[in-house]
């Protein structure tokens, strides 16, 4: 049965007065997010790492600590870990805490990201955005092992016989994806590393996403690797009519991605673009709950997803819209897609 959850980058939201709320705050809302995320059932919660305005979280890990002291049931983890500018060891000692305090929930994604920020912030150098990731992928995979682990590369120290702490309790595994924009070479690695798949579609039709699929199951099988997860990250919003979702999401993502936009030399989206996303065919998955549903199933039957995980913040949408979004996503869409993909699954079982 496939897997419901969310995302979120933290995205800085108004308050009742139209001013955007302190970061402080936002960050704290969000907590509140994750808690009703785990009551209304939903199986994970990611959250991003950013390091500029728009955006409240640039340390994941601490925030999702904060979320498994309150919560009992749903998993935790990134979207994404930016793998290129951070240190492995560190990365693997921090969420492998995580997976202890949370009693084994904590999940990975790794991933380049769409956002250079982190790099000059941090000493790296953008012309080598291709070999720290590799390099850093190759030895988090290593330490995933839990084995001592030797490795030399170009862009850290060497290790030798090295093991790094804490390791993961016994029964417990620490789930990494490596999370992919859609290139082929990024598909191939994932399956190199035997990591599941994590796809970012966040424009134009999802089934355009199938040949990458194949793609890692082909990978896979020629490494002579079982099937692994693949998974899905979308933005979307849910209200109580498709008319609604779309009158109240409409502003905020009109400026969330023509201020994005802009920093890449992109034109203003407009409001016909903003309906094709969120038609059939688009990667933008608002409206009331029985059409993000239908939607979702549709997604996960053309991919043949394990996981699809709705990125729930869109720039500045206020906090109380957010709330009824995951409550709705949570106890109406969630049970709604698994009848439809059931109801598939007879279908051809039928047939």
């Amino acid at each position: 049965m496939v897997e419901l959850g969310l995302d979120t980058f933290g995205d800085v939201t108004l308050d009742a007065h139209g001013a955007p709320l302190h970061h402080a705050q936002v960050i704290r809302n969000l907590v509140d997010e994750a808690v009703l995320a785990d009551e209304v059932g939903l199986h994970f919660i990611g959250i991003g790492e950013h390091h500029r305005a728009d955006f409240a979280v640039s340390a994941p890990e601490v925030v999702l600590a904060a979320i498994a002291s309150r919560t009992t049931r749903i998993h935790l983890g990134s979207a994404v870990t930016v793998l290129s500018s951070d240190d492995p060891v560190r990365v693997f000692e921090r969420f492998s805490t995580l997976n202890a305090l949370s009693n084994g929930r904590a999940e990975v994604i790794v991933g380049r990201g769409s956002f250079t920020e982190s790099f000059p912030l941090f000493g790296f150098e953008l012309e080598h955005y291709n070999v720290l990731f590799e390099e850093r992928l190759d030895l988090f995979a290593q330490l995933l092992s839990g084995q001592p682990v030797t490795w030399t590369g170009k862009t850290r120290s060497p290790l030798t016989d090295q093991r790094v702490y804490p390791p993961i309790e016994p029964g417990h595994t620490l789930r990494t994806w490596v999370g992919v924009g859609g290139t082929p070479q990024s598909v191939v690695r994932a399956a190199h590393h035997r990591l599941p798949l994590m796809l970012a579609i966040i424009g134009g039709a999802s089934h355009r996403f199938a040949p990458y699929v194949h793609l890692f199951h082909r990978s896979l099988k020629e490494r002579g690797v079982d099937p692994l997860p693949v998974g899905a990250h979308s933005p979307g919003y849910v209200a109580a009519s498709d008319a609604e979702a779309r009158e109240e999401l409409w502003p905020h993502y009109a400026a969330i991605m023509t201020r994005i936009g802009a920093e890449r030399g992109w034109p203003p989206v407009t409001r016909a673009q903003f309906e094709r996303e969120a038609g059939p065919d688009g990667a933008l998955y608002v409206g009331a709950p029985e059409t993000v549903a239908r939607k979702i199933a549709a997604t996960v039957r053309a991919l043949g997803l394990s996981r699809f995980d709705l990125k729930y913040s869109n720039g500045t949408l206020p906090h109380d819209s957010l709330m009824r979004s995951i409550e709705l996503y949570g106890t109406v869409v969630a049970p709604r897609v698994r009848a439809l993909l059931s109801e598939a699954a007879d279908r051809e079982t039928s047939a």
